[in-house]
């Protein structure tokens, strides 16, 4: 694990209760951040600076790039019952990676006529916006899923033993931010999510992302051929590299997440070297790319919020970022499903309500730590990187 981030400001014990109304004013779901599963930090800084530089056509830009923003109102949608809003600065974001396959999407495999959450981060900021912590959920953890909504009317019923991705695939977004909050205790303050394409196109308009590989990753499941050494990651690249999980360690999907966490790291370190604030025309094309590729719920949905979502969130780096795995072992009934270490996962829970780090007894034996492809895939900060294969 790494480094744990310190709390700001503003701290509470594990057993304190805490006060009602916690976070920012720019709420979509509720409660309390990370750089979403594939880079949603990028898109909103690069907002930021394209208003900062539009002059006279910022009224245009807003109401050109407000066009491209999809929300959703999830407050609505879950009503009252969901885990206490607290006001102390700290603040949550569930970050979803959708598998669609339909529309620009269905290169990646056939339209079943649904999506489900390919990839889940809680992003936990801390009170001062300094550090985060970001706890990826693997997608085949067994869960209780509570009652949702379906999205053409009625009810799904409660269920337990679900996969975690299932509950996007039954309810959509409120559904998986339901089912987390069920989880965890946390409101979450707001929802990003990102398809395949999206990721994609984002990636190529920061004109790739520097890594280096500490060994071959050659995965034709995921088109993804790589030799040791220094790359710049084209979209498709970078798609393959956070899709992969044959190549890599055990083999599963907490392998794959050990992957995508270095990628969340890497392209962190690269918003601060693509030049986005000092070319105009680069910064309009990552602007529109970002709102053309992210969902997010109703309290980000236009450019005005993400701007000031994305300058309250400035001071967080990769160095400040603390990546862990949700807490799980192998279904012993099934290899390839977990199940959550209860007592673990609760320490996880628990710091992040406290605003505390989370401690190394939490992760300890999990089988998310010891899935084998960690340093595998490392940043590379460097401009003068090879172009990978």
């Amino acid at each position: 694990m790494t480094d744990q981030p310190e709390p700001g400001s503003g701290q509470h014990a594990p057993g304190d209760r805490i006060p009602a109304g916690r976070g920012l004013p720019l709420r979509g779901p509720g409660r309390r951040r990370k750089p979403r599963s594939r880079g949603w930090k990028i898109a909103v800084w690069s907002l930021a600076g394209l208003v900062a530089l539009g002059g006279a056509g910022t009224g245009f830009l807003y109401y050109k790039l407000n066009g491209n923003l999809t929300g959703v109102d999830i407050n609505a949608e879950l009503g009252t019952d969901r885990p206490a809003n607290v006001d102390n600065g700290s603040m949550d974001i569930l970050v979803l990676g959708s598998d669609s396959r339909s529309g620009a999407n269905r290169e990646y495999g056939h339209d079943e006529g649904g999506a489900r959450s390919d990839t889940a981060m809680i992003v936990h900021v801390y009170p001062g916006h300094k550090k985060a912590t970001v706890v990826s959920i693997p997608r085949d953890t067994l869960v209780d899923r509570p009652a949702c909504k379906l999205p053409g009317g009625g009810t799904a019923p409660a269920r337990s033993g679900d996969m975690f991705n299932d509950a996007y695939a039954t309810g959509g977004p409120a559904c998986a931010v339901k089912t987390v909050e069920s989880m965890t205790g946390i409101r979450m303050d707001h929802y990003v999510e990102v398809d395949f394409t999206g990721f994609k196109n984002l990636v190529n308009a920061m004109g790739g992302v520097p890594v280096t590989t500490t060994r071959a990753i050659d995965d034709p499941d995921s088109h993804l051929n790589l030799p040791a050494g220094r790359h710049t990651l084209d979209g498709e690249q970078a798609l393959g590299l956070v899709r992969t999980r044959h190549a890599v360690g055990d083999g599963s999907d907490l392998g794959r997440i050990q992957l995508q966490q270095a990628f969340v790291k890497a392209l962190i370190g690269r918003a601060g070297d693509a030049g986005l604030l000092t070319d105009p025309a680069k910064l309009y094309d990552m602007a529109d790319t970002a709102t053309k590729a992210l969902t997010t719920d109703s309290g980000l949905a236009s450019v005005g919020k993400l701007v000031g979502f994305a300058q309250s969130l400035r001071g967080i780096g990769a160095g400040g970022l603390n990546m862990v795995t949700m807490p799980v072992n192998y279904d012993p009934t099934d290899p390839n499903r977990v199940v959550p270490l209860t007592s673990q996962d609760d320490q996880v829970w628990a710091a992040l309500r406290a605003d505390k780090p989370v401690p190394a007894s939490a992760t300890k034996g999990s089988a998310g730590a010891n899935a084998g492809a960690g340093g595998v895939v490392t940043p590379q900060p460097s401009r003068s990187t090879t172009a990978g294969h």
